[in-house]
C-alpha cells in the first residue's frame, strides 16, 4: 500500500495538469484522465523510471447510456518490478475518436478490435480495425445496452439455398406472454384446467 501511495503522489506530481482524479483501492491505484492526454499519460506510466507499469493486461469497455458521456475505457495496467497494478479510466461521447495506443503496446492492437467489435468506439490510427468476435456482415455492437438481446439478424442453414444465410430475427408473439404469477399459486393454464375439472364432476 506504501508504493501505491507514492507512486500516487509522483504521477500526481508529474501529470498535474492531466489527472482529473485519483484513487487506490483495494490494492490497485486508479486515474481518470481526459482522451485527448491518454499516449502522453501512458507513454509516461511505461517509461518513468517510478512506475515502470510495462505490461497491458487489458482494454474493457462501459456503456451509460444516460450520461452525457456515454462509455468509458479502463486500461489495465501491471508493474512487474514494483509489483502493482493500475487502472487509467477515460470518458468520452459516442461520436469521438479515440487515439490507438498499438504503437506504445503491439498487444492493444486485438484489444482495440475488441473494443470496437462489442461497443463501435473507433480508434484512429490503428492498423487493422476490423470486427473480430462477430461476423463480417454483422449488425450493430452486442455490448451496447440499447442493444436488443435477440440481436436483430439470426443466422440458418438454408436447404433450398445449401449455405448459410442471415434473415430478421422474428419473434412469435405469443411467446411474448409471460405469467408471472407466483409457483406455488398455480399458472393460469393450471387453474384453468382445474376449474374445468371441477365442472366436470358436478355436472
Amino acid at each position: 500500500m506504501e508504493i501505491l501511495k507514492k507512486i500516487e503522489t509522483k504521477i500526481n506530481s508529474e501529470l498535474t495538469t492531466k489527472i482529473k482524479k485519483s484513487s487506490v483501492e483495494f490494492e490497485e491505484l486508479m486515474i481518470e484522465i481526459d482522451e485527448k492526454d491518454l499516449i502522453e499519460v501512458i507513454q509516461f506510466l511505461k517509461s518513468d523510471e517510478n512506475c515502470k507499469f510495462r505490461q497491458l493486461i487489458d482494454i474493457a469497455g462501459v456503456d451509460y447510456p444516460e450520461d452525457e458521456k456515454r462509455f468509458n475505457l479502463v486500461y489495465l495496467f501491471l508493474s512487474h518490478e514494483n509489483n502493482i497494478r493500475l487502472k487509467l479510466l477515460i470518458k468520452f461521447q459516442i461520436e469521438q475518436l479515440i487515439s490507438s495506443i498499438t504503437k506504445i503496446f503491439p498487444s492493444a492492437n486485438w484489444m482495440e478490435r475488441e473494443v470496437f467489435d462489442m461497443y463501435g468506439v473507433k480508434f484512429k490510427n490503428h492498423p487493422d480495425l476490423r470486427r473480430i468476435l462477430t461476423d463480417y456482415g454483422f449488425k450493430g455492437h452486442p455490448l451496447r445496452k440499447d442493444f436488443p438481446l435477440t440481436g436483430f439478424n439470426e443466422v440458418r442453414y438454408s436447404e433450398k439455398e445449401k449455405k448459410v444465410i442471415y434473415e430478421p430475427v422474428k419473434l412469435e408473439q405469443n411467446y411474448r406472454n409471460f405469467d408471472f404469477e407466483s409457483p406455488w399459486e398455480g399458472t393460469n393454464y393450471i387453474k384453468e384446467v382445474k376449474k374445468s375439472e371441477k365442472y366436470d364432476k358436478k355436472n
